[in-house]
Formats: structure tokens, sequence, C-alpha cells
């Protein structure tokens, strides 16, 4: 049941990219989308930013169930009134309010880290992963085939698959919190925004883990944003060769993290596992910038999924050295810290990918590499060795 909510998490996000122009246009009625455009697709991160702490802090007090059927209710109700919304300021409205219901990936986080003994959170932090990626996979093929029929018909969509996962949660989602974490008082200042990241930095043995995590899905947006522009511009990819190559690494991708990231952690640990993830995805980064041929970016695809492994083990990593009073807490913390990679990142690395494209376009993905390289010493060294307790 956690592992459909993500799915349809990802859904959400996903399902409105093929439609976003043609559903801007129609309500704003101008063929200029300008600022609109970025505006409407970085809104859902920076929502996802703000609340992600604040519903893993509530799920810690009130329990995972209500905050995740909460979250499940509240963006099907969001989608049919992003079907109907008749003017561009409340397509705003209903995108932040997607965004806010979104942020229940670190509620469900929190619930795998709940149910989960902690030798085998990477196993299901790396199938949460994968379902998120098959997510993201199908949801702007449902948004595109639905979206040729009618503009808003893929909220129609994601209402349904929302309202229905509502109604079979209520029947079998139980509670996974610790029964004991109810008796604890309750901290109004959890519901500030920055109140979790303030509470991280209060952990000095986690912030050289943080500082990698986000380096982690900062980097992974170099893919993101500019897969497209770099086939074009050096392979000369047409619309089909580029579906079809997304298409290939997000499937790669969720089978890594599905079954080859937990069974690796459970070997070999923690530790060699982001190594291993860190080191094949800075070797593909590195061999990209220089592929001259686009055969050669796609046989790299199987060594660029690889590092999908990094991420579910540095995830249970973290989970491992708080205590089971503030999964919530940190599940929110790194899904916030996503988010702003999500907001920042496509910004940064878009601003980088123009300014070299015309004398060489590569040096993104060397970047991303050197990065990527600054994360091993760190990882290999003994930080964070014990367990931190409740604060």
């Amino acid at each position: 049941m956690i592992l459909a909510i993500v799915t349809l998490d990802a859904v959400d996000i996903s399902l409105v990219m093929p439609i976003v122009p043609s559903l801007l246009r129609e309500v704003g009625h101008t063929g200029d989308l300008g600022w609109r455009f970025g505006a409407f697709l970085s809104l859902y991160a920076l929502m996802q930013f703000l609340c992600a702490p604040v519903l893993g802090a509530l799920s810690d007090r009130f329990g995972r169930r209500p905050v995740l059927l909460t979250s499940v209710l509240g963006a099907a109700v969001d989608a049919l009134f992003m079907a109907f919304a008749p003017s561009l300021w409340m397509l705003f409205v209903g995108r932040a309010i997607a965004g806010m219901t979104g942020a229940s990936m670190a509620v469900a986080s929190a619930a795998i880290a709940d149910l989960t003994p902690e030798h085998q959170r990477a196993r299901w932090f790396g199938r949460m992963g994968a379902c998120f990626g098959l997510g993201f996979i199908a949801g702007p093929a449902i948004g595109g085939v639905l979206g040729d029929h009618g503009v808003r018909l893929p909220f129609v969509a994601a209402a349904v698959l929302n309202g229905v996962t509502f109604l079979v949660g209520l029947l079998v989602l139980r509670e996974s919190r610790p029964p004991a974490l109810a008796t604890q008082p309750f901290d109004r200042g959890v519901l500030h925004p920055l109140a979790p990241l303030r509470w991280a930095a209060g952990f000095p043995a986690l912030l050289p883990i943080l500082g990698v995590f986000l380096v982690l899905v900062l980097v992974g947006e170099v893919a993101g944003t500019t897969w497209v522009l770099y086939g074009e511009d050096r392979y000369a990819w047409n619309g089909t060769m580029v579906g079809l190559s997304l298409a290939c690494f997000g499937l790669l991708h969720a089978l890594v993290q599905g079954f080859v990231a937990g069974p690796l952690v459970e070997r070999w640990g923690e530790r060699a596992a982001i190594a291993i993830g860190t080191v094949t995805d800075c070797t593909a980064y590195a061999l990209i910038a220089f592929a001259t041929q686009g055969w050669m970016v796609l046989a790299l695809l199987p060594l660029l999924s690889m590092g999908g492994i990094g991420q579910p083990a540095l995830q249970a990593m973290l989970s491992g050295r708080v205590g089971e009073a503030q999964q919530g807490r940190l599940q929110g913390v790194l899904a916030s810290m996503s988010s702003l990679a999500s907001v920042l990142g496509p910004l940064l690395i878009s601003t980088l990918y123009f300014a070299y494209r015309a004398r060489f376009p590569g040096v993104v993905w060397l970047v991303g590499a050197a990065l990527y390289a600054l994360c091993l010493p760190i990882m290999l060294g003994k930080t964070a060795a014990t367990r931190s307790t409740g604060r």
C-alpha cells in the first residue's frame, strides 16, 4: 500500500509534463509562456521543500496512516480542482496544493523505516525508489495519451487513481509508527518549515552524510535537466529517440534500485554500496562528456543506472543513525533536501550548460563527475559511526 502511494506521487508529478504548455495557453490565452512554464514546474518542488519536513514531523506524533491517507485524499480533491480550474492563478493554487500532498513521500519513507529491520532498509528504500521511477515513466505516458483527447483529462484520471487508493488504504493500511511515540508531547515548533533542518543541524555526526546526500541528488539533476538538449545538440536525436532513451534509462534505474541496491548493501554494507554507486555514476558522467556518437551513450545506460544504488544505501545509513522517534523528521529533511535540489539544480545546471553549449556541451557532465568524486573521501572515511539518539 505504501509503495502504491509512492508510485502515485510520481505519477502526479509527471502526469502534467506533456500537457503543461497546452494547459497554460488554454487559461492564459497567450502564445508566449514566458516565466509561467518554469514557475509552474518549480512550484511543486518548492512546496515539497516547505511541507515535507512538516508532514514527516506530524507523522512522528500523530501516526503515518492518518497523514498518508489525508495526503492521498487531498491529492484526489486537488486533481478535480485542477480539472476544472478556469484561470491561471487557480491552476497555480492547485499546483501548490499538489506539491503539499505530494510531500507525503517523507511519511512513506518513515513508514518503511518503521516496518523493516535496519539491515533490510536499503532493500526497501530501493524498492520505493523503483516504484517512484516506474510512476515517473507511467505519468507522462498517461498524461500524453489522455491529453490528446482533452487537456484536463489527465487530472480526472489522477483524481480517480488517488480516490481508489484512498478507499483501499482505509481498508488495508495499518499504522506503522511505534505505539510508544504516541505518548510523547507534541512540539508545535516542528510546524515551522525550517525547524527539521535546524534539528538536523544539531546532529554533527549526520551533517557530512547529509551533505553527501544533497550532492548526490543535486548531481542527479544533471541528466534530468540536460538529457534532451544534449541528445539534440550533440547526436541530432529526434523526439522518438529521446523518449526511448529516457524510458530505457528509467526502466534500468528502477530495476537497479528494486533488485540490486538492497542485496548489495546486505552483502557488502552501506559504505561499499554508496562507493560503488558513486564510482559508476562518476565514470558514466565522464564518458558521456566525451562520447561522440549516440550509440555510445546508449551503451553507457546500464553503467549510469548503477548510480541508483547510492541513494537508497545512503538513506538507510542515515535512518540507522537516528532513533525511532525521529524517523519522520529525518525523512522529511531528506525529502526537503531533494526538493531543494529540484528547485535550484535545473537553474544552475542549465546556466552552466548554455554557457558552454557552443564550445563543449559535455562540461556539465564533467562538473557532475567532479562533484561525485568529492563525495568519496567523506563516505570512505570514518564519519557518523555511532547512532545518534533523540534530541
